[in-house]
């Protein structure tokens, strides 16, 4: 014999105007008890509404989009007699308990051997049976929690607290759980990385003990926070600047003794911003919480410049704004004021990208880190003269190795090389500027 079942949505704590994210059944649909209906979403957290009786689907009464409150009727479920009678059941989950109660023999024994009756009336044992640091009630949870904690790898039954409907285990409490143990680990010497071992050197000969500047303590725990937490990719390019250098050589010609004269670094920091013009998630940072990504409208360009206490990064403020002559005359104002100690900590701060630049000293390629919050940093090595086929013979042109890392989290590896192209592209030919 079948029922007609109504299911409605049940207390959610005054909650009201509930809004219906998604419908997961139809009519004539075959459910099962606890299967998921339906998914509500309120402004604090999102629920699944379980089916509190298995049979086949009468009609359903809301859509996504709708609003509900407590109370209001989702479908109706034609039940069979059966399905009824243990649907009644359900609300009462220590019921199932008895079963492991006859897995403890002692126990059992001996409060029958002294008073029979109180076995039966004492089913509170129960939770003295768990093994293998198990809890003893079956996480509550619907199968679409189930199948996301899976997905996760989350062991549910690890999760002993649910913020659901009594005590049910909603997806936020899976992602809660999740951010817990990675925040435990990170806690724990750096993200759980076994720390150095403390060696005694003297024991090998004579030593020398320098204490590390103030400066090259704070990079270091900056780039060490950086590479734990970033997942960085490099990309090497290289530029033929044959064309550009001639230009900066012309120009430089013709200022005068006294004068600022034109590095190839400015040229650099103008093919980088317009590169950052035509893809603006380069020119941004990811937010705290890891959900949005902050587009900056500003053009602020960090410079890395070795200096006696360590690397420092001045930056260079509205660089769209400026041409050549003067940047080159903050560049080299500021390199210099750097090297001094002179800096503020707000010259310091406001950067959107980075460029670090081993240009005066050598080298083919190097994988500069990230400078976070920024998503990118530019490096830069020494030009040197390479044959380049040109189709009918080799020529020489004057090749710039390029380095650039970004955080993977958000910029792909064809953005990356996009952007790498319209670098090289400008610098390849430097009227693209003007455009």
């Amino acid at each position: 014999m079948a029922f007609l079942i109504e299911i409605k949505v049940p207390d959610v704590g005054n909650a009201a105007d509930i809004d219906v994210v998604d419908v997961l059944v139809k009519p004539g649909d075959e459910v099962k008890l606890e299967q998921t209906l339906a998914v509500l979403e309120t402004d604090k957290a999102s629920m699944d509404l379980p089916a509190s009786a298995a049979g086949k689907v009468q009609e359903v009464f809301i859509k996504p989009g709708d609003k509900v409150s407590e109370g209001t009727l989702i479908a109706t479920v034609s039940a069979s007699t059966e399905t009824v009678a243990a649907a009644a059941e359900q609300p009462a989950p220590p019921a199932v308990a008895p079963a492991p109660v006859e897995k403890a023999p002692e126990p059992v024994k001996e409060s029958a051997a002294a008073t029979p009756e109180p076995v039966v009336s004492k089913p509170a044992p129960a939770p003295e049976i768990p093994t293998n640091n198990v809890s003893v009630h079956p996480a509550h949870a619907t199968p679409a929690v189930r199948l996301f904690a899976r997905e996760l790898g989350v062991d549910i039954q690890k999760i002993t607290v649910g913020t659901g409907r009594k005590g049910r285990i909603l997806k936020d409490d899976v992602k809660n759980f999740v951010k817990k143990v990675m925040a435990e680990g990170v806690a724990q010497s750096g993200s759980g990385i076994p720390a150095m071992p403390s060696i005694d050197f003297s024991q090998f000969g004579d030593i020398e003990e320098q204490k590390l500047g103030k400066i090259k303590r704070l990079t270091g725990q900056n780039l060490s926070r950086v590479w734990l937490n970033l997942p960085m990719v490099t990309y090497h390019e290289e530029a033929d600047i044959t064309e550009m250098e001639a230009f900066r050589n012309a120009l430089n010609a013709e200022k005068s003794k006294d004068d600022v004269k034109l590095t190839g670094l400015v040229f650099i920091i103008k093919a980088l911003v317009a590169a950052m013009q035509q893809f603006p998630q380069f020119n941004a940072s990811l937010s705290a919480d890891g959900e949005k990504l902050i587009l900056k409208k500003y053009f602020n360009i960090g410079i890395a410049v070795d200096t006696p206490n360590g690397l420092v990064v001045p930056v260079l403020r509205d660089v769209h704004r400026k041409g050549i002559n003067e940047l080159s005359a903050e560049l080299a104002e500021t390199s210099n004021r750097a090297r001094q100690g002179k800096l503020m900590p707000a010259e310091m701060q406001g950067g959107c990208i980075t460029i670090s630049s081993l240009g005066g000293i050598g080298g083919t390629a190097f994988t500069p880190i990230v400078n976070a919050p920024e998503v990118a940093i530019l490096g830069v090595t020494r030009a040197k003269m390479q044959p380049l086929w040109d189709g009918k013979e080799f020529v020489p042109r004057l090749m710039l190795p390029l380095d650039l890392t970004y955080d993977h989290r958000v910029i792909d590896g064809v953005e990356g090389a996009r952007f790498m192209a319209a670098i090289k592209q400008y610098l390849g030919d430097i009227r693209r500027l003007l455009l």
